[in-house]
């Protein structure tokens, strides 16, 4: 195995997660009729904790929503429950049109969907269809109000996950920026008090869509696994693209995005420099922990973006010591 391939599974912790890993494949019909019947999801709507999703099938959807560019791309996942957790095996992308702020799976991709699941039951894969995936491209993982509508148009099949990815701060950072929800029943209200941890930069076109809606979906702990199928497709990719990967920048790969983070950081701090203004005109003392909630928010996509350019420098120093002077090198040996 490459040490670039063995990097990439460190950082996305990418791991042996079964002691037999290929039994994490196996499809046992009954065994997912009896979780169907019993439907322990509708006594407890954080009843799915969990989602464990192959390498391979990781590396598909990353590769599909990098493919859509700006534009938001949506696909469909295959795999089984177990217990509290989704076991996602592999994904396909859904031919469907999308834009920069939304996607909509047309008749035309329902039927895709039911041909594509037929021709897999019939060359022996009884992999149900599990969740869907989509891309939200340089603004983070969470659902908008169209995703959470989505999310529960799909309950007539229920259970079912959505996941979404974000291709330009994977390029970035080099790690799989991914989520994974389930929205709640429309008539339950979850317990107060809760709030994700992990801090996310969210762009200040997109802050009022993302409040709007957290309340009516959670997130789920993600973790990756392989089979020895993965392991063999995952080192014949590396082998067939390792060169672009070690060419590439994400400095020059994503400058675009790199460009629409500065501008948007630039709109946040004269927006927290007109409300401390403005407070302090007015006299308000109330308002002081306001103020330093948003400076702190600034501070933080700041830093951001600061480790990302950070990464990126570094990456092309340290191939710039390695490569520098190989190809005189190799014409000196030649000439002599």
């Amino acid at each position: 195995m490459s040490t670039t391939q063995k990097a990439w599974e460190i950082e996305n912790a990418v791991k042996l997660v079964d002691p037999h890993r290929d039994a994490l494949y196996s499809y046992d019909p009954d065994e997912q009729k009896a979780i169907q019947a019993d439907r322990p999801w509708r006594k407890d709507p954080h009843h799915f904790k969990n989602v464990r999703i192959s390498a391979v099938a990781l590396l598909k959807m990353v590769m599909h929503a990098r493919s859509g560019g700006s534009l938001e791309v949506m696909g469909l996942m295959q795999g089984k429950i177990s217990g509290d957790t989704f076991i996602v095996a592999d994904a396909f992308r859904l031919p469907v049109e999308g834009t920069e702020t939304r996607v909509n799976a047309s008749d035309e991709a329902n039927e895709y969907v039911i041909q594509y699941l037929q021709s897999c039951r019939e060359n022996g894969r009884a992999d149900n269809a599990v969740g869907w995936y989509h891309s939200h491209p340089g603004y983070g993982c969470w659902l908008s109000g169209i995703d959470v509508a989505t999310q529960m148009a799909q309950q007539y099949q229920d259970p079912f996950l959505a996941v979404v990815i974000d291709p330009d701060r994977t390029i970035s950072t080099g790690k799989v920026e991914v989520g994974a929800f389930r929205t709640y029943p429309k008539d339950y209200k979850p317990p107060g008090g809760q709030e994700d941890d992990d801090y996310q930069t969210i762009p200040l076109a997109k802050i009022e869509d993302f409040g709007a809606h957290a309340s009516q979906y959670y997130s789920l702990e993600i973790s990756h696994y392989k089979s020895t199928l993965d392991a063999h497709l995952l080192e014949l990719l590396w082998n067939k693209y390792w060169v672009s990967t070690l060419s590439q920048s994400p400095l020059f790969t994503n400058r675009e995005y790199s460009s629409k983070q500065m501008l948007d950081l630039s709109q946040k701090i004269r927006n927290a420099e007109k409300s401390i203004q403005s407070s302090s005109r007015g006299g308000h003392m109330g308002g002081r922990g306001s103020r330093d909630s948003h400076m702190e928010k600034v501070v933080k996509d700041s830093n951001k973006i600061a480790g990302e350019e950070i990464t990126g420098l570094m990456a092309g120093e340290i191939k710039a010591k390695l490569f520098e002077g190989v190809g005189a090198a190799v014409r000196s040996e030649t000439a002599a």
